[in-house]
Order: C-alpha cells, then structure tokens, then sequence
C-alpha cells in the first residue's frame, strides 16, 4: 500500500514552495488542480487537471515514487462550482453531497492501493472549526460528515510561516490535526522542505526508492 499524505496550511504559508528541493529530479511528479505557476524557479513534470479519473490515471501510470497533489482542495470545490446550479432542492442536496464525499473519499482510497514505493502528499488549505480545530478546508458540516478527511491519513503535516521562514508542524500543536507516528521527525517543527520529509518517512518505513 502507497502512503498518503496530508499538508493543510493558509494560503500563503509554504504548502507548494515546500517542493523547492525537488526541483530536476526524477523521482517527483506534480498534479495540479489550479495549474498555478510554481513559487519558485526549476520545473517539477506536472499534470493540470481537475477531474478525479484523469488525476487517478496519472497517479497509476507515473514512474515517480513521490508525486505531489498541489491545491488538492479545489477538487471539492470546483465539482461543486461546477455543478450547484442544476442540483435541485430537497433530497437532490444530500444526494450532491454524498456524491463530492464519495469522488474524494475514492481518490484518497486509490491512493493507499498504489505500489507501496509511492507517497503521495495532498496538500490542501486549512479552516477553523466551530469548536477550534485547525483542518482541511471542505465545503461545511454537510461534507465533514460524510468524510473525515484527516482521519484517512496516518501523517498529517501543518504549513506555516514565522518570522519569514517556513516551516512544517507534525504534531497536535495549536489547535491543528498534525500528526505523525512517533519518532518520524526529531522535532514538533521542522523545516518545509517536502524532499527532507520524504526521506524521513522512507527511512521510517524502510521504502526504498527505485534505481
């Protein structure tokens, strides 16, 4: 099974300019929902695209064991944008719902079924709760439940920014749903630079990456 992993964070905070070290190498692929330009110089091979069969067909046939899904958020967002207006009232509005719930609780279940050299890291933006949670942000009560979304991840990293510099938080800390097995990471906060993560959680599981 492939390891998924989940980065919140606000805009702004570091989520993408994490992968600044993995810049010309190989063994990383993008997939980007926005198809924003990168924060930083160098390109990273990338996929635009928004639609789940499209991101999930990427995700089987690349050759990359690290492979990032940049503003994976918008995939909640945008099936709703998209389709809203012509959902109808009553039971149809539970039905919609179910149905964003059931794409993205599918991707994150494709994800654990791919080779398990691969890690995934979903990156996100993040919200405050009614009772004072830092989590992903989704689109209100209805989707939370239906899907817990950091519950389907073993690590969970928080992106944020002091005093200029990046940084990643990988435990329970100020509210946020960090979290990360225990002795992964030295520190509670760690530099956000997403190849030194990578390699932490590789040597943690002792994966291999390929020749």
């Amino acid at each position: 099974m492939a390891i998924p992993v989940l980065i919140i964070g606000k805009s702004g905070s570091g989520k993408t300019t994490a992968m600044r070290g993995c810049v010309d190498n190989p063994h990383w692929n993008l997939i980007s929902v926005l198809g924003k330009p990168l924060p930083f110089r160098g390109k990273i091979p990338q996929v635009i695209s928004d639609d789940y069969r499209t991101i999930m067909a990427c995700l089987s046939k690349s050759e990359a064991e690290s492979i990032v899904i940049d503003d994976a958020g918008y995939l909640i967002t945008n099936m709703f944008m998209k389709e809203h207006s012509s959902t109808g009232g009553g039971n149809a509005v539970f039905a919609f719902y179910n149905k964003i719930a059931d794409h993205f609780w599918n991707l994150i279940e494709f994800i654990r079924r791919l080779p398990e050299e691969k890690i995934i890291y979903v990156l996100m933006h993040e919200e405050q709760s009614d009772f004072g949670d830092i989590k992903p942000k989704t689109l209100g009560k209805l989707l939370d439940e239906k899907v817990c979304v950091e519950g389907m991840f073993t690590i969970v990293l928080r992106s944020i920014q002091e005093n200029g510099k990046y940084y990643f938080i990988t435990q329970m800390k100020d509210g946020a749903v960090s979290k990360s097995p225990i002795g992964m990471f030295e520190d509670v906060k760690i530099d956000n630079d997403l190849q030194a993560v990578d390699d932490a959680i590789r040597k943690y599981y002792e994966i291999e990456v390929a020749k």
